[in-house]
């Protein structure tokens, strides 16, 4: 266990010493869309996007599955988690999330995690059809994760996440894989102070291939045609680092106001600082803020992000057996846009 923890604090070192050295291998502009399997960046989740996505030293249960792993350790015993995205109202574009985490032994856990984006139904064009009219595609992007998360004392919790990526139209396809490990350490008289380290989507790289890359065509002169396969071009994933914290306030016996930082270090795309504030009425009600910064995001002329920064969500949460604990809850969250109406995630939850 000692060399457990040598370990565990080269890790902390390694990642604290990663957020001033970003500028070497991330946040860098000149690779701003590069990456594919950028699905891998949305969360579905609305209790942890409520705030930001700022909860990467405290979030508890299944949703630590895109923000911390390690933080899947917590589960008590079961929980359940159906969640639905309207994604930039005004799209079209919907996502669906499932997710089930389960209690083994003493303090080990194991999670599973369907994640897929609907796009509807597309005009099929072509050169000869640019208005459509020919029939329609549909476009699916697909993750599943595996995860294990482990309490290995009372303070310190860690996890590995294994995502299995699938992307896929009418006649091309691309498959890939990821892996996510991650860090939470809780100290304090009363577990109110926590850090929390995730290294996410780290993988190989992705290539599509199908029948969608061939081309057919006639040579001058030649009566018949012939097909040839275009070349695709191998993308990376996008890669993120992780380093947050937060700092729980007790009013009383039934009021919780926590604050929490996070900075988000993208290998293709800006760095992200994100802040956020939760207030609790004895774990029934709790309200969620917050705020995401990358360089540009507060003038629309500088802007490019989607996003502008504000998000908020709402959690309302009853028990159903207090003996043992478990509890149903409905999740919300509004995270604002520029152009289209917001994104609007809610979710059900089950813990028993």
């Amino acid at each position: 266990m000692k060399k457990f923890y040598k370990y565990l604090i080269t890790l902390f070192i390694i990642g604290l010493l990663a957020a001033p050295l970003h500028e070497a291998y991330a946040g860098n502009k000149d690779r701003s869309g590069q990456a594919g399997a950028s699905e891998l960046l949305i969360n579905p989740w609305a209790r942890s996007s409520g705030w930001g996505n700022v909860s990467t030293a405290n979030v508890k249960g299944l949703e630590g599955m895109f923000i911390n792993v390690a933080g899947i350790a917590f589960t008590q015993k079961t929980e359940f988690i159906f969640s639905y995205t309207n994604w930039l109202k005004g799209t079209d574009i919907n996502l669906y999330a499932f997710g089930l985490t389960v209690k083994v032994g003493e303090a080990s856990v194991l999670g599973l995690n369907v994640f897929s984006m609907s796009f509807g139904d597309i005009d099929v064009t072509t050169p000869n059809n640019p208005e459509g009219g020919i029939g329609v595609y549909k476009p699916s992007y697909l993750i599943v994760s595996v995860a294990f998360a482990k309490a290995f004392s009372t303070s310190i919790f860690a996890g590995l996440n294994l995502k299995i990526i699938s992307e896929s139209i009418a006649d091309a396809s691309a498959q890939g894989i990821a892996i996510d490990a991650g860090i939470q350490y809780i100290t304090g008289d009363r577990d109110h102070i926590k850090f929390g380290i995730a290294l996410k989507n780290i993988g190989p790289d992705m290539k599509y291939t199908g029948d969608g890359l061939m081309l057919t065509t006639f040579i001058p002169g030649e009566d018949n045609a012939f097909s040839m396969t275009m070349p695709a071009s191998n993308f990376q994933l996008p890669a993120a680092l992780d380093i947050g914290a937060s700092y729980d306030f007790f009013i009383g016996e039934i009021n919780r106001i926590t604050l929490a930082a996070n900075f988000q270090s993208n290998s293709f795309g800006k760095d992200q600082f994100m802040g956020g504030l939760e207030y609790s009425l004895k774990e029934y009600l709790m309200l969620r803020g917050g705020y995401i910064y990358e360089d540009g995001i507060t003038n629309k002329k500088d802007r490019t992000n989607v996003y502008t920064g504000p998000t908020a969500g709402i959690t309302i949460q009853v028990p159903l057996n207090k003996e043992k604990g478990s509890t149903f809850s409905v999740d919300y969250s509004y995270r604002d846009t520029d152009p289209f109406n917001g994104t609007h995630s809610i979710g059900a939850r089950i813990s028993f």
